[in-house]
């Protein structure tokens, strides 16, 4: 779809290249192998310089808590698993415009 993705399966990581690329879109699971995407979630939001960046969860966990709490911790949009490439690529560009608009 034209975006340029960078992967990384743990949130140490995760976290150094969100800073260093500031990329338009993070996506994000929750159960990660070493810090919860949640607390990766909760460190965008508190840095000044991340907070605005849109962050879709991807998560299997879908209790209405889970993503009540997803949503609380300031995801722009929470998917449960299994999650298809057009209901993901639909979220991308949901927040991507959303995120153009805000920014002017």
């Amino acid at each position: 779809s034209g975006f340029r993705v960078v992967k990384r399966s743990s949130s140490g990581p995760a976290i150094g290249i969100i800073s260093s690329e500031m990329p338009d879109v993070v996506i994000l699971d929750v159960m990660m192998p070493d810090i919860s995407g949640l607390e990766v979630l909760r460190f965008i939001r508190r840095e000044p310089k991340l907070a605005d960046i849109p962050v879709i969860v991807v998560s299997a966990k879908s209790m209405p808590s889970d993503i009540k709490t997803g949503l609380d911790a300031g995801a722009s949009v929470y998917l449960t698993k299994p999650v298809g490439f057009l209901d993901l690529k639909e979220a991308v560009d949901k927040v991507m415009v959303g995120h153009k608009q805000m920014r002017g």
